[in-house]
Protein backbone atom coordinates (compact mmCIF):
# COMPACT_ATOMS: atom_id res chain seq x y z
CA UNK A 1 0.00 0.00 0.00
CA UNK A 2 3.05 2.46 0.71
CA UNK A 3 4.25 1.84 -2.52
CA UNK A 4 1.07 2.25 -4.13
CA UNK A 5 0.26 5.47 -2.52
CA UNK A 6 3.40 7.01 -3.49
CA UNK A 7 2.91 5.74 -7.33
CA UNK A 8 -0.46 7.29 -7.65
CA UNK A 9 1.02 10.85 -6.15
CA UNK A 10 3.13 10.34 -8.94
CA UNK A 11 5.96 9.42 -7.51
CA UNK A 12 9.26 8.07 -9.22
CA UNK A 13 10.92 5.03 -8.30
CA UNK A 14 13.70 6.47 -6.75
CA UNK A 15 11.92 9.40 -4.47
CA UNK A 16 9.70 6.26 -3.32
CA UNK A 17 12.91 4.34 -2.47
CA UNK A 18 14.55 7.45 -0.60
CA UNK A 19 11.56 8.02 1.34
CA UNK A 20 10.82 4.25 2.51
CA UNK A 21 15.01 3.49 2.95
CA UNK A 22 14.62 1.09 -0.22
CA UNK A 23 16.35 0.45 -3.36
CA UNK A 24 15.09 1.87 -6.64
CA UNK A 25 15.19 -1.70 -7.54
CA UNK A 26 12.96 -3.16 -4.87
CA UNK A 27 10.94 -0.48 -5.71
CA UNK A 28 10.38 -1.63 -8.97
CA UNK A 29 9.79 -4.77 -8.20
CA UNK A 30 7.23 -4.05 -6.04
CA UNK A 31 5.05 -2.19 -8.60
CA UNK A 32 5.80 -5.07 -10.88
CA UNK A 33 3.76 -7.02 -8.74
CA UNK A 34 1.40 -4.59 -8.10
CA UNK A 35 0.36 -4.14 -11.69
CA UNK A 36 0.64 -7.97 -11.80
CA UNK A 37 -1.63 -8.17 -9.00
CA UNK A 38 -4.56 -5.52 -9.99
CA UNK A 39 -4.03 -6.49 -13.90
CA UNK A 40 -2.77 -3.05 -15.26
CA UNK A 41 0.66 -2.13 -17.03
CA UNK A 42 0.77 1.55 -16.26
CA UNK A 43 0.65 3.55 -13.36
CA UNK A 44 -1.66 6.11 -14.89
CA UNK A 45 -3.82 2.72 -14.82
CA UNK A 46 -3.09 1.75 -11.52
CA UNK A 47 -3.72 5.29 -9.83
CA UNK A 48 -7.29 5.11 -11.01
CA UNK A 49 -7.67 1.50 -9.88
CA UNK A 50 -6.35 2.37 -6.33
CA UNK A 51 -9.13 5.56 -6.28
CA UNK A 52 -12.18 3.46 -7.50
CA UNK A 53 -11.15 1.21 -4.89
CA UNK A 54 -10.97 3.24 -1.90
CA UNK A 55 -7.50 2.08 -1.65
CA UNK A 56 -5.83 5.97 -1.89
CA UNK A 57 -7.43 9.07 -0.89
CA UNK A 58 -7.31 11.76 -3.66
CA UNK A 59 -4.27 14.38 -2.95
CA UNK A 60 -5.62 17.33 -1.19
CA UNK A 61 -4.77 20.62 -2.37
CA UNK A 62 -1.48 22.26 -0.58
Amino acid sequence: MEVLARVVRGQSNRQIAAELSITPRTVGSHVEHIYTKIGVSTRGAAAMFAMRHGLVEPAADE
